[in-house]
């Protein structure tokens, strides 16, 4: 029997930290003012994408899986969703074991996770709800330094029938009030296959 597939509702409530610091991490994110202010947003929709996987899956997926777990991806994002794919937040904690060089996070994990939240951002705005990446420009600003919160920004600017450009960032989402420090910046276009109509059945339940 296939697993059921988690409604956005009940992904809030379906990870249990298993030490402190993971529960230290979840609770900072969880109650971060970014987050308190998305949430009373009523056009925003929040969810924990990761776990819409099914448990079995999740070791064969890239950031829900492979790069999730202590000191790396440590807690599943909370992603804060516009209505229509005209916006997106999510909001994560990147660990120490995800590094390129010492203390710094490897810019191929960046540019994967800025590919997955672009992604996420604008296929709402497509017919079928499902593109794949064509392109993907990135700009590396800021040493992005493991052991931090972050946030990634994105926004779909244009849509024209199969086609999204979406440009987003990745900054640092400080605990006391600082400014945020933009690590990382990117533009990318997404086209939906013309085999879309039969994707979408088997992606729904992950990008819904």
């Amino acid at each position: 029997m296939a697993e059921p597939i988690l409604s956005d509702e009940q992904t809030l409530v379906a990870f249990t930290p298993t030490d402190e610091i993971t529960q230290e991490i979840e609770s900072t994110l969880q109650s971060h003012p970014e987050a308190v202010a998305l949430r009373a947003n009523p056009e925003f929709k929040e969810a924990r994408p990761h776990l819409k996987i099914p448990e079995t899956l999740r070791p064969r997926s890239l950031t829900a899986g492979t790069l999730a777990g202590p000191n790396k991806i440590v807690v599943p994002p909370y992603v804060f969703s516009e209505s229509g794919g005209k916006s997106l937040v999510s909001l994560m904690y990147l660990g120490s074991d995800i590094c390129g060089h010492p203390g710094i996070v490897h810019g191929g994990l960046l540019a994967t996770l800025l590919d997955e939240g672009l992604a996420r951002c604008c296929f709402p705005a497509l017919p079928n709800k499902i593109g794949v990446t064509a392109n993907l420009n990135i700009d590396y600003r800021a040493p992005a330094m493991a052991d931090q919160y972050v946030a990634l920004r994105a926004e779909t600017v244009k849509v024209e029938g199969r086609k999204a450009w979406v440009e987003g960032r990745i900054e640092t989402l400080p605990t006391d009030g600082k400014d945020p420090v933009v690590l990382v910046e990117a533009k990318a276009l997404f086209i939906e296959p013309k085999q879309a109509a039969a994707l979408s059945q088997l992606y729904r339940g992950a990008n819904e």
